[in-house]
């Protein structure tokens, strides 16, 4: 007689697991289609199983700034302090930035390219991020070596640090070397270090090289004003890899300019509207969904969570 094989169905998984299922979807179908399954995988979409790594880079690259700061408010509190992975782009604002670093006791992680956080608030907040060991701040304009210092002094466990930059922004300007100053003075324990087009001179690099032992890779493609020995390289760092100054290729041209700078409303990716309330009555509505050569023109998607009274916060509409 054989033996009845007991199957588990689907809605009996630990939210844990279910977690780490949904990890594999696109972010508009963890938030639109797995919370209209059923209840027990909208209870995992709404705790922190499927928000401890987070990477809306590129949505976040085509949605309005309003929109934005929503979406990361959201999703960060659902992490509830267990978030390890944070990519964005464009933070328009110090308050977002630091907003992510009042929830970033668990932040391993964090990506934040072209955004617009100021030394100041940098200053302030780096004490929260302790427990980062990758951070890119590249095309970060309104940042410096007061900035980098800060992150420096309390982030003692940062591996890698990418700070790369646009070839316009190094057009015609002066060298610059207090950044590089500021990574060589406070950050020994770098392994990885990109630093693309940024005015930096031979000294400062050297200054680098004698201050972090163990860094394994320099990015220096761009840096027209840095004069490397190539034997004494070999000679005193034979582990390091040296990438540049001189450009083999486009670096990150095709990327930089994917970068979309018109929020207007004609834009081909349309912002997601929130709202919140008991999502008991939670309701996606069909048609929304537009796929024109696999882009999303016009989603309007409603939450619902609790009884309403974090929509009046955020400014959000109630729910029906």
């Amino acid at each position: 007689m054989e033996e009845q094989i007991e199957l588990r169905h689907w809605d009996e998984l630990i939210p844990d697991a279910l977690g780490l299922i949904f990890s594999n979807l696109s972010l508009q179908e963890v938030l639109t289609v797995i919370p209209s399954v059923c209840k027990s995988w909208r209870k995992a979409v709404t705790g922190p199983y499927c928000w401890q790594e987070v990477d809306i880079e590129e949505w976040s690259s085509r949605c309005q700034p309003h929109h934005l700061d929503r979406m990361l408010r959201m999703l960060i509190t659902r992490s509830s302090g267990s978030l390890r992975k944070l990519c964005v782009s464009g933070l328009h604002n110090d308050s977002i930035f630091s907003f992510i670093t009042e929830n970033a006791g668990s932040l391993q992680t964090l990506r934040v390219r072209r955004s617009e956080m100021s030394d100041s608030v940098v200053e302030r907040t780096a004490g929260r991020l302790s427990t980062i060991t990758f951070l890119d701040l590249s095309y970060c304009g309104k940042i410096g070596a007061r900035a980098l210092e800060a992150i420096g002094r309390h982030c003692k466990l940062l591996v890698t640090l990418c700070r790369n930059m646009h070839p316009l922004d190094a057009a015609g300007k002066l060298l610059q070397d207090d950044e590089a100053n500021a990574i060589a003075t406070t950050m020994p324990r770098l392994k990885r270090l990109e630093m693309a087009y940024h005015l930096i001179s031979t000294g400062s690099v050297m200054n680098i090289l004698a201050s972090c032992p163990q860094l394994e890779l320099l990015d220096l493609r761009g840096c027209w004003d840095v004069k490397l020995d190539s034997q004494l390289m070999k000679e005193k760092f034979p582990k390091l890899k040296v990438l540049g100054p001189f450009v083999m290729d486009y670096y990150e041209m095709d990327d930089w300019d994917d970068d979309c700078s018109d929020y207007s409303d004609n834009s081909e990716y349309l912002a997601w509207e929130f709202e919140m309330g008991d999502y008991d009555d939670y309701d996606i509505y069909d048609g929304m969904w537009h796929d024109d050569e696999g882009r999303f023109e016009e989603l309007e998607l409603r939450f619902y969570e609790g009884n309403g009274e974090e929509a009046g916060i955020l400014g959000w509409p109630q729910s029906p």
